[in-house]
């Protein structure tokens, strides 16, 4: 079976460098159950994938994104995108990606959820 090389990104955690199984299974082992593939609008060459079911399920909320902050733990792959697939990433993506969500990462995504916890209180006091 194909292996690919990625990060796994767990919640207050480093990204960590991994080689998994090119299958299903594998990946949801990894991010807990079903899969959804998130696309990083900051960059098509690579994708995301997390647990569909992840904020529903109550995981821990994990990294913002930009859009969106993705709970439970995340892959973060090589997009195929002409084969429809994924691939490796490469060296450089890895260390790039290390950087991207470092330890900044995780305080500027709790700055963000207190700030949104906060604008929902003030909502909620104002009503």
């Amino acid at each position: 079976m194909k292996k690919l090389k990625g990060l796994l990104v767990k919640p207050y955690e480093l990204p960590e460098e991994i080689e998994l199984d090119d299958s299903l299974e594998a990946k949801q082992n990894l991010v807990g159950g079903y899969i959804e593939c998130v696309d990083f609008l900051k960059d098509n060459n690579v994708i995301f994938i997390c647990n569909e079911e992840g904020k529903i399920n109550g995981m821990p909320l994990n990294r913002d994104i930009g859009y969106d902050i993705i709970a439970g733990p995340f892959l973060i792959l090589g997009n195929d995108y002409e084969n429809g697939d994924f691939k490796s990433l490469t060296d450089n993506q890895i260390m790039h990606y290390k950087k991207v969500f470092d330890k900044d990462s995780i305080d500027q995504t709790e700055k963000k959820i207190l700030s949104i916890i906060l604008n929902k209180q003030k909502k909620d006091y104002e009503r």
